[in-house]
């Protein structure tokens, strides 16, 4: 019995000691460390993952790490490679040499490349951003390129530059890809950020009708104005196609319609309509946006009512001039003769309506020639000659000079980035009063503020009569512009009054406040840090730069100082695509070349650069 429970007993402690053995952590078996001799078999080492292998310098075949014995890499060498197995030493030694040659021109040649990837994008970038046809890159900046480095350094860093990709097609990639990531960043920058729009459509030189799009930020301390998109407008350019443009392009880039604070546009039907347009569609996805009538357009309208008589001046000098200019003979004669006269210019200019500072400098232009064209209408034989002749005809012109160059530096007042509607209204409010203070001179005899006219009655001897024509005339076009201006400016003067604590918060308060809302307005300006700062900032620095503590004025102040009040950046947009997209790049990809020339965003080369490596092209 006895024996039987010792042999149990031994059972039981030969279990214990099986499952302690299991539960031991193996140790990790120890790899055998490559020796200089194992040359003699065309073994060298290298390291995979940390790990020291062979590799045979014949074959270039890496081995597992347990092949790291004698036996084994001889077995390699007599099956694979039986012809070098009398080979000695130094053979394997020379082929070892040769391997490491061969991977030092892999690595040179592999940064080569890398770097002649980065240079086609820079080069794309430059071509885009100075408006330049692809082609230049292949037809002159390689060429250029080669030639400067041959005669500067000599031929061996020349094939280097020959290894750069700049063909026309990939130059219109890199730019497709430069424009893709300048988009992604503009989206990574918009993400849960008030914003603003403007938009205005436009055909270019290919009868292509294009609507176009800018958008304003806050970034920091300050307001940043990107390109957000020019899409092309495939049929009718109604409010419900154009709003489906930029609603698709808002959803993809997962932009919130809540954010929008601003749109922007023209006094279009399409864009301004009180039911149906652009303006109406904003604000059903975000009712508290504020739509704008661009202020430069308003200018315009406001300005293009004149009286018969001075319609009849414009009409008759626009008359002269395209005579003159209808022949390139005509023109080279009165060139001629504006030289042989001693004239400050040789040419006169077009007048197109649609441009806002043609008026302007279009009758400055004819008033400096007004003695060469009479002499060249004269002898053409031509009915007009007589207008020029006529000196209540050129008074009348004189003051059309003085009061469209007025109007032109308001319209340069009015133009430039970064403007919003506190600004441009105080612009436009300090004419209306010079409006009035003119008026009130001209009813005095006073025409000192209108250089021209003050010559022109100054030095002709004309009848009394015609003097008051001349006066009676400039009367009633002041007054019509200052009407016309009140009914395009301030039909909602309440609106701007509701805008004065923005500009001065410790002299004006808000309307609207909480009890909570003014508690926080009175510690904001009773703060003499804050005072101080908003004395010594900018006014839009100002409002972006508030503390957390004061979130709710800052998101308030941005509402209004974001919203564009003119859509001049559209204006300098289809400008550039007028430039870029001519009838012989006419199936460029304007939107991708626009972002790329006209951003202020850097695009991300390196990354660039890491997605096509990855994607196996260059």
């Amino acid at each position: 019995m006895e024996k039987f429970l010792s042999g149990r007993k031994q059972v039981l402690h030969d279990g214990e000691a099986s499952t302690s053995a299991l539960t031991r952590v193996v140790p990790k078996s120890k790899s055998r460390k490559y020796s200089q001799e194992y040359i003699k078999f065309g073994f060298t080492s290298t390291e995979v993952n940390e790990e020291e292998r062979p590799l045979c310098v014949i074959c270039s075949k890496i081995l597992a790490a347990d092949s790291m014995k004698p036996n084994k890499l001889k077995r390699h060498l007599e099956t694979l490679h039986s012809e070098y197995v009398n080979k000695p030493p130094q053979f394997f030694e020379l082929k070892l040499k040769s391997f490491e040659k061969q991977k030092t021109f892999f690595k040179k040649s592999l940064s080569v490349l890398e770097k002649a990837l980065l240079a086609s994008y820079k080069v794309s970038y430059r071509i885009a951003r100075c408006k330049k046809p692809h082609t230049i890159s292949e037809e002159l900046i390689l060429p250029a390129a080669i030639e400067i480095v041959e005669t500067m350094f000599g031929d061996n860093f020349t094939k280097q530059l020959q290894s750069i990709p700049l063909s026309n097609d990939t130059v219109a990639r890199r730019i497709s890809d430069i424009a893709n990531d300048v988009q992604h960043q503009l989206f990574e920058k918009l993400h849960d950020k008030l914003f603003s729009i403007q938009l205005d459509e436009a055909t270019d030189s290919n009868k292509d009708a294009h609507l176009i799009a800018y958008v304003r930020f806050c970034a920091g301390t300050s307001a940043v104005e990107e390109l957000l998109f020019c899409k092309p407008i495939e049929l009718k350019a109604t409010a419900l196609a154009l709003f489906a443009i930029l609603n698709d392009f808002v959803n993809e880039g997962n932009i919130e319609w809540k954010n929008c604070v601003g749109i922007c546009t023209d006094g279009a039907r399409a864009m301004s309509g009180r039911f149906q347009s652009m303006q109406t569609l904003v604000k059903q996805k975000s009712p508290q946006c504020v739509w704008t009538h661009c202020m430069i357009h308003r200018e315009a309208l406001a300005s293009k009512e004149m009286s018969p008589g001075l319609n009849i001046v414009l009409t008759t000098v626009v008359t002269a001039v395209n005579y003159i200019k209808m022949r390139p003979l005509k023109s080279r004669i009165f060139s001629e003769l504006s030289k042989d006269m001693g004239a400050v210019h040789s040419s006169l200019l077009f007048y197109c309506e649609t441009r806002w500072l043609s008026r302007g400098r279009f009758l400055q232009r004819v008033y400096e020639l007004r003695e060469e064209i009479a002499i060249y209408l004269e002898e053409e034989h031509r009915p007009e000659a007589e207008k020029f002749r006529d000196y209540l005809f050129v008074m009348k012109l004189s003051y059309l000079v003085d009061i469209f160059e007025k109007l032109n530096i308001l319209n340069l007042q009015l133009q430039g980035a970064n403007t919003h509607m506190l600004d441009t209204s105080d612009k436009v409010t300090a004419f209306c009063k010079k409006l009035e203070l003119w008026n009130r001179n001209v009813k005095q005899k006073n025409l000192e503020m209108f250089p021209n006219v003050d010559e022109c009655v100054k030095t002709y001897k004309v009848e009394e009569q015609h003097i008051k024509i001349v006066f009676v005339t400039i009367e009633n076009h002041l007054a019509t512009l200052a009407k016309n201006f009140k009914k395009y400016f301030f039909a909602d003067e309440n609106l701007l009054a509701g805008y004065d604590w923005v500009r001065d918060p410790f002299q004006n308060t808000p309307d609207g406040l909480s009890t909570a809302e003014e508690e926080i307005f009175i510690d904001f300006t009773a703060s003499g840090e804050i005072k101080r700062q908003f004395n010594n900032k900018p006014l839009f620095e100002f409002w972006a730069s508030l503390d957390n503590e004061f979130s709710a004025l800052k998101t308030r102040a941005l509402r209004i100082l974001l919203p564009f009040s003119t859509s001049y950046l559209c204006e300098t947009g289809f400008s550039a695509m007028a430039a870029m997209k001519t009838k012989y790049r006419s199936r460029l990809n304007v939107e991708k070349e626009l972002r790329v020339s006209i951003s202020q965003i850097k695009p991300r080369f390196e990354n660039l650069c890491a997605a096509k490596q990855a994607q196996g092209s260059h």
